[in-house]
């Protein structure tokens, strides 16, 4: 499996984003995507889940600015950022659990940068 981010890149503050995760290779059907982020000298923290059914979790800080998607058909989860702050500054990270019938294995896309000035 691998996964591939984009979208990322440079925005004024109150400006928007909408990140994209590719998944390829052999992906089962019990599987939860995610969003991480990481900022300089910082731990790395979830930003958003979307399960393969449409179950939704966000952080707490993120509500109401980043709505989480994903397109089942087309293997790919979307992060639609709205009214970003510096804050928001940090490598965007993909993740991916999946089920494969006795056990959850996970992956991880190489992240994309995401910075927002002031």
């Amino acid at each position: 499996v691998q996964l591939v981010e984009s979208g990322g890149g440079l925005v004024q503050a109150g400006g928007s984003l909408r990140l994209s995760c590719a998944a390829s290779g052999n992906i089962h059907m019990i599987n939860v995507m995610v969003w991480y982020r990481q900022a300089p000298g910082k731990q790395r923290d979830l930003v958003a889940r979307i399960s393969n059914d449409g179950k939704l979790n966000y952080a707490d800080s993120m509500l109401g600015r980043f709505t989480i998607s994903r397109d089942n058909d087309k293997n790919t989860m979307y992060l639609q950022m709205n009214n970003l702050g510096p804050e928001d500054t940090a490598a965007y990270y993909c993740h991916l659990e999946e089920f494969d019938g006795r056990a959850w294995r996970t992956y991880w896309g190489q992240g994309t940068q995401v910075t927002v000035s002031s």
